[in-house]
Parts: C-alpha cells; sequence; structure tokens
C-alpha cells in the first residue's frame, strides 16, 4: 500500500503543507495560530484541487493515523523531566489542577449545551492539556472519528489564539511578577505556543516559567489518555474492561524518559522535535483534507461557547491561585 502511486501523492502533498506551513508561522503575523493549525488549514484548501477524491483517502487516512502516533512519539524528546522536577511540585498540582478543572468544567458546560459526548470530552482534554497535540493523542483512545477530532482542534486553536491576545493585553494591570506571569500563561493557555508566546512578552524568566509549568501539562497526556480510554471501554462494554495502553502513549514515555536521563542524545534533541512536528504537521494536513464544512457549521457553535466559558473560568481560577500561591 505505501509504494503506491496515490500513496506517494498524498505523502508529497502533505509534506509540502507541513513545510509550507512550518515557513508561515514564522511570520509575526500568524505565529500564535502555530505550524499545526496552519497545516491543517493548507490541507482543508488541497479539497478545491478535488483531492479528497476516493482513489486518494487511503493514503491521507494512513498518514494522518501512522504519522499522528510517530509524531507523538518523537515529542517525547522535548519533555525534560528533570528540568520539571527541578521546578518543584507546585508546578505539577497547578497542572493537574488545570487539567482536572477544565476537562471537568467543559465536558458538563458542553452537555448542558447537549454537545456530543465524544466531542465534548475531546474538545475539553484539548482546552486542558496541550492543544491540538492533545487532541490528536486522546482520540485514538476513545474512537473519536475525524469530524469530532476536526472540530475540536479548531475550537481549541482559535481560543487558545484568543486568550493568548487576553493575557497580553490584561497584563498591565494583572499585578503580577514574572515568575507569576509564567505560571499564569503556562497554567491557562492551551498550546505549547500560546504559552510561549504570552510568556515572552514577560521577560526570560517569565517565558522560562511558562514553558516548564506548559510541560508539566504536557507531561500528563498520557495518563489522561489512559483514563479517557478506561472510561470509553466502561461505556462501550461494561463486560470486558480493560486498561487501554496507547503504544504510541508508551512509546512518548519511553522518548522522555531517553531524551531526560540519556545524554548523547541531547545534541539531535532539537532535530528530533522538529521532524516530530514535521509529521504532526503532515498528520494534521490529511486530517485538515477531510473537513466536513457543513459539520463545522452545525455543530460548531455549541462546542465553541462551552470551551470558551470554560476556558475564562480556568483563567479565572489560576489568576487567583497564583496570586495566593506564587
Amino acid at each position: 500500500m505505501i509504494m503506491k502511486k496515490n500513496f506517494l501523492i498524498a505523502l508529497f502533498l502533505t509534506f509540502i503543507c507541513s513545510i509550507l506551513a512550518k515557513y508561515i508561522s514564522t511570520i509575526s503575523l500568524f505565529k500564535l495560530i502555530g505550524h499545526l493549525v496552519l497545516a491543517m488549514l493548507l490541507g482543508m484548501s488541497l479539497q478545491l484541487l478535488k483531492m479528497n477524491k476516493e482513489e486518494y483517502k487511503q493514503g491521507f487516512s494512513y498518514i494522518s493515523n501512522k504519522f499522528l502516533r510517530l509524531g507523538i512519539i518523537l515529542l517525547g524528546f522535548k519533555l525534560d523531566i528533570a528540568v520539571l522536577k527541578a521546578s518543584g511540585i507546585k508546578s505539577i498540582l497547578i497542572a493537574m489542577f488545570a487539567i482536572t478543572f477544565t476537562i471537568i468544567v467543559v465536558y458538563n458546560i458542553a452537555k448542558i449545551f447537549k454537545v456530543d459526548e465524544k466531542l465534548a470530552l475531546l474538545c475539553a482534554c484539548g482546552c486542558g492539556i496541550c492543544g491540538a497535540a492533545a487532541v490528536m493523542g486522546i482520540s485514538p483512545s476513545m474512537n473519536a472519528d475525524k469530524d469530532d477530532t476536526i472540530l475540536s482542534v479548531a475550537v481549541v486553536c482559535i481560543l487558545g489564539t484568543v486568550f493568548t491576545l487576553i493575557i497580553v493585553l490584561l497584563k498591565p494591570i494583572l499585578n503580577l511578577n514574572e515568575i507569576q506571569y509564567g505560571v499564569l500563561s503556562g497554567a491557562s493557555l492551551h498550546e505549547i505556543a500560546h504559552a510561549v508566546a504570552a510568556g515572552a512578552t514577560g521577560g526570560q524568566i517569565s517565558l522560562d516559567t511558562a514553558l516548564v509549568t506548559k510541560l508539566s501539562r504536557v507531561l500528563l497526556l498520557a495518563p489522561v489518555a489512559i483514563i479517557v480510554g478506561l472510561i470509553s471501554n466502561k461505556k462501550n462494554n461494561t463486560s470486558e474492561l480493560r486498561v487501554p495502553l496507547p503504544l504510541f502513549m508508551i512509546g512518548f514515555i519511553i522518548t522522555s524518559l531517553i531524551g531526560t536521563y540519556y545524554a548523547p542524545i541531547k545534541a539531535y534533541t532539537k532535530i528530533l522535535v522538529d521532524i516530530a512536528y514535521i509529521l504532526l504537521a503532515m498528520a494534521m494536513a490529511a486530517l485538515g483534507l477531510n473537513v466536513n464544512f457543513n459539520v463545522i457549521k452545525r455543530r460548531g457553535k455549541n462546542i465553541f461557547i462551552s470551551a470558551f466559558i470554560g476556558s475564562s473560568l480556568l483563567l479565572i481560577s489560576v489568576y487567583m491561585i497564583v496570586k495566593t500561591f506564587f
């Protein structure tokens, strides 16, 4: 299957989307949108070339599935567990709070707005953990369909950008020191890129603190994926419950440990992480090709409102915690 002409066409097109998105994301106007979401938007544009024909779908499906998993495994090299340990228990505790609070609040608000259960949980996880990468990492654990995955990525991206701008604009009146501002950015914003963008406006200390706090949330991606998988299994088959251990999540943990404790690999960390984002962006481009605009129009409003309310409450809660304990 891999050597088929149609797969090679899909491989080439998604690679071009990934590289082009990487370049566009370096332009100041598009930095807040980020590499992954730009790749998805470029993938959506492939529909204009009629590349969503049946003969190409198998290739794009393979890329969106396998490249996603490989990308997440390689992304583990970005996570330095030693740095997180050095940052102290506070970073882990506030990360646990941010994830738990956001998932519970967004999910339950979405249910009030009668949002489909899988879409509600997927979007809640994206808002709570690490944006698009979390959505893509969690979706296999709950057997989410592509429409839910794409819609969740879109909602998380838009809200992450909006709240990044809100935090930056509010910075002069928040009355926070550099560490507090960094924690606020890392604990309340959706994507790593959003946390970095906001944290950078507070100086180097704020930037470093924002990144460590955000990576503390990324560290919890694998446990959350397992919990979500357990819940999904229980609801789908109560008589045969098994603990889901996605292989790519195990790979993510292993690469995190290798990147932290195997010194020779540190010289190649940047290259490996760059490859990870190229693969993830290719998967996003392949997903973008399958965007159903009618679904977004029909189902997007309520989940967006739910996630906006939940993200607002998270920002307020984290601000109060930061002022009290940091």
